[in-house]
C-alpha cells in the first residue's frame, strides 16, 4: 500500500490508506480514542470507536509509525475526513527521553529560546516552531520568481572574499593557505561587477557574514540575503518600485499558501496600501511635528522614531512598510551615489517593516574616477579593489539594487520576537552549534 500525506486523506474517502509519520499523540476521549500521526504536511488522525479492542499503552510519543484504516468523511476533523482506525506498526522509538513535548502549543511549553536552539532538530517538530520557515520559503520562492518575471538572473557569487564591502569593517577573517581571506559581508562587489560583465539584471539568495557584536533580538551573524543589482536605471526610485512590487507579489502569495501557518501563528498578513517613500529630513521633520521629539541632533533615526515613522505611514498610506532615503554620505557604503542636490546627502535608502529595517538599497556609483575618489575619501586604498574597479573602467551603466534580510523580513511578517526564530541554525555572538 502506497503511503498517503495527512493533507491529502480527504481524497480518499473510503479508501483503505496507510499514514506514515511520527506519533504526535494518543488522545483518549471517553468511549473513542484517537491516534494523531505527523507528517510533512501535517497532522492526521485515525479514531479508534472500541478502544478496548486495541492496546495501544505500548505506544510512545515521538515514535516512528504506519497506521493503517479507512477513511471516512468528518466535518468536524482537521482535515474535513479521518481513518476508521484498523492497526498501527511502531518502525522506531526513541531511545532517550524527549527534551520536551512538541506536541504542545509554544505557549503551553514556555521555553526560552536557548533551549529551543540547544534541540533545534527536534524543536522544529513543533507546528509553531516550523511554521515560519513555510512562510520564508514563500517570501524567497517569490523573491527569485518575482525578479525573473523582469529578466533578472540568478547568480551565485563566491562568499570567500580578499577584500570587505564597507570600509572593511565587521568582517571574519579567515586562513587562506598562505593569504587572509575574509567571509563576505554582501554579494556587492560581484553583483555591480556581473552587471558591467552584461547581464544587466542579477540577483542572487544566499548567506552573508557580519561581524558585529550584537547580542539583541534583531541580530544574527550569518544571515539569508535576498539581493539584487539592475542597469540602466533613470534614478534609484527605480530600484524602490522593483521592491514595492515584489513586496506587494510576496504578502498576496503568502496569503494564498501560508493561511494554516498564519492561523496557526496568530499573525495578520502586512498591509502594503500605497507604499511611500519619504526623505530623512522629511521623516525627522514628521517625528518633530507628530510626535514631539527632539530631532535636532539626529542624523538619523532611531528605533523608536523607526516605529513611529511605520505608524505614520501606516495611518496615512494604509502601508506597514515605508522607504526612508537620502542618508547622509557618512552613514553609507562608499560605492553608494552621493546626492546631486546635496553632496554630504546620497542616493540610498532603508526600507521599513512594522518599526524594523529590513532592507538597505541604493543607487550606485558607476564613473571610474568618482567611485576611486568616494574610496580614498574613507581612507581605502584603491589598488585593493582593483579586481572590482577594473569593470568600471569600461563603461558601466547607471544602476542599483538592495539587498533584504530573509529572516528580518520573516520575522517582522509573523510578530515573532525574536529573529532566531526564523533561522533553522542561528550563528550569532555566542552560538556555533548545532
Amino acid at each position: 500500500m502506497q503511503r498517503t500525506l495527512a493533507a491529502d486523506i480527504a481524497k480518499h474517502v473510503g479508501e483503505d490508506v496507510k499514514l506514515v509519520g511520527w506519533l504526535f499523540q494518543v488522545r483518549e476521549l471517553g468511549s473513542i480514542s484517537f491516534v494523531v500521526v505527523r507528517d510533512r504536511t501535517g497532522t492526521a488522525q485515525a479514531v479508534i470507536l472500541d478502544p478496548t479492542k486495541h492496546d495501544l499503552s505500548h505506544l510512545k510519543r515521538e515514535s516512528l509509525v504506519e497506521v493503517y484504516g479507512t477513511v471516512k468523511a468528518e466535518p468536524q476533523a482537521k482535515r474535513g475526513a479521518e481513518l476508521l482506525f484498523k492497526e498501527v506498526k511502531v518502525l522506531a522509538e526513541p531511545v532517550a527521553e524527549l527534551p520536551f513535548e512538541v506536541n504542545r502549543s509554544k505557549k503551553k511549553l514556555n521555553l526560552k529560546i536557548d533551549s529551543v536552539l540547544d534541540h533545534r532538530a527536534f524543536s522544529l517538530r513543533n507546528p509553531e516552531i516550523a511554521a515560519p520557515f513555510k512562510v520564508q520559503a514563500e517570501v524567497v520562492r517569490t523573491f527569485a520568481d518575482y525578479l525573473r518575471s523582469l529578466g533578472f538572473t540568478e547568480v551565485h557569487t563566491s562568499k570567500i572574499v580578499s577584500a570587505g564591502t564597507e570600509g572593511g569593517t565587521a568582517l571574519f577573517p579567515i586562513k587562506y593557505f598562505e593569504q587572509t581571506a575574509y567571509l563576505a559581508q554582501s554579494p556587492q562587489f560581484y553583483k555591480q561587477m556581473l552587471v558591467g560583465a552584461g547581464f544587466e539584471r542579477v540577483f542572487e539568495i544566499g548567506f552573508v557574514y557580519r561581524a558585529e557584536d550584537h547580542a539583541t533580538s534583531r541580530h544574527i551573524n550569518e544571515y539569508l540575503s535576498l539581493d539584487f543589482e539592475m542597469g540602466f536605471i533613470d534614478a534609484y526610485t527605480d530600484v524602490i518600485d522593483v521592491e514595492r512590487g515584489f513586496l506587494k507579489q510576496m504578502v498576496e502569495n503568502i496569503g494564498k499558501t501560508c493561511a494554516d501557518e498564519l492561523a496557526l501563528l496568530k499573525a495578520e498578513l502586512p498591509k502594503t496600501g500605497d507604499i511611500p517613500e519619504i526623505r530623512l529630513k522629511d521623516a525627522l521633520a514628521i517625528l518633530a511635528k507628530d510626535y514631539k521629539r527632539d530631532t535636532k541632533d539626529m542624523v538619523d533615526l532611531d528605533p523608536e522614531g523607526e516605529r513611529q515613522i511605520c505608524d505614520y505611514t501606516l495611518k496615512t498610506h494604509g502601508s506597514e512598510f515605508v522607504f526612508i532615503s537620502r542618508y547622509p554620505r557618512e552613514a553609507r557604503p562608499f560605492y553608494t551615489m552621493p546626492d546631486p542636490e546635496d553632496d554630504e546627502s546620497t542616493l540610498g535608502f532603508d526600507c521599513l517593516f512594522r518599526g524594523l529595517e529590513v532592507t538597505t538599497g541604493s543607487q550606485r556609483i558607476h564613473d571610474y574616477n568618482m567611485l576611486v575618489e568616494s574610496i580614498k575619501r574613507i581612507g581605502g586604498n584603491p589598488a585593493n579593489f582593483e579586481f572590482y574597479l577594473e569593470i568600471f573602467k569600461y563603461a558601466m551603466p547607471p544602476h542599483g539594487g538592495l539587498a533584504i534580510g530573509a529572516e528580518r523580513l520573516t520575522q517582522q511578517i509573523l510578530n515573532l520576537g525574536n529573529v532566531r526564530e526564523a533561522s533553522f541554525f542561528p550563528r550569532d555572538r555566542f552560538r556555533l552549534t548545532p
